[in-house]
């Protein structure tokens, strides 16, 4: 009967949370709605072209979009503290634990962010830039060019969040370190391929600027869990 209660208790407190997350985020969008035109300018540094658009709303809509990125990119230590408060709560991840999780998160998804845009993305325009000529110019929707650039920049967030990923799996027993200790080969094989999928381009450069930083982050995800002595203390 108590657990059912605290069971309960937990699920009124995360759907509170939810509620207030929604909240932020739509009153969020809505300031970022009127910072748009200065977060469009910024995207457009590495562009260095005009933007166009090719249907009414198209110019509102992108407006849209890049201040709801601005929202979530803003609400992420919101959001991770949600979503690890609810993930965490089966396997005892609270209090301390929970404040590294959330911590860690944030830090590695902005760390992220910033490479792509600041290293990755300007690399990956010009590349495909390149291939303009005086019989083939570039008339760039504003709509695909923020797509572009917020998915990239989402997903680099993403996938940079690598080590956590390694130490709650070994937090919660489901991967020890030794299986990714053993698995380095097929580690650096799925680098590989994912560095291919979501790279801008396809060219040597930009695959090796996202997949070094992958398996450095692949080697950090084991050293904190041996630092840590994750797993092994249940071993023993």
């Amino acid at each position: 009967m108590q657990r059912y209660n605290n069971l309960v208790i937990f699920l009124l407190e995360l759907r509170k949370s939810i509620r207030f997350l929604g909240i932020s985020l739509i009153a969020l969008t809505i300031i970022f709605f009127f910072l748009s035109t200065g977060l469009i300018t910024v995207f457009q540094e590495h562009l260095r072209e005009q933007l166009y658009f090719f249907s009414v709303a198209g110019p509102f809509l992108a407006h849209v979009k890049v201040a709801f990125f601005g929202a979530v990119y803003a609400l992420m230590p919101l959001l991770m503290h949600v979503l690890w408060k609810a993930m965490g709560k089966p396997f005892a991840v609270t209090g301390q634990k929970l404040f590294w999780f959330v911590f860690a998160t944030c830090f590695l998804f902005y760390s992220g962010t910033l490479f792509c845009y600041f290293i990755t993305l300007p690399y990956g325009i010009e590349f495909l830039l390149s291939f303009q000529s005086e019989s083939m110019k570039a008339v760039i929707s504003i709509g695909r060019f923020v797509n572009f650039v917020t998915i990239f920049i989402l997903a680099f967030g993403a996938i940079f969040e690598l080590p956590v990923f390694m130490v709650f799996s070994a937090q919660v027993g489901v991967i020890s370190r030794q299986v990714f200790e053993k698995n380095r080969r097929f580690a650096v094989l799925g680098i590989a391929i994912l560095a291919a999928l979501l790279t801008p381009t396809p060219d040597a450069v930009n695959m090796a600027l996202m997949g070094g930083p992958l398996y450095l982050l692949y080697e950090a995800g084991i050293l904190v869990i041996r630092f840590l002595r994750i797993g092994e203390r249940k071993a023993t």
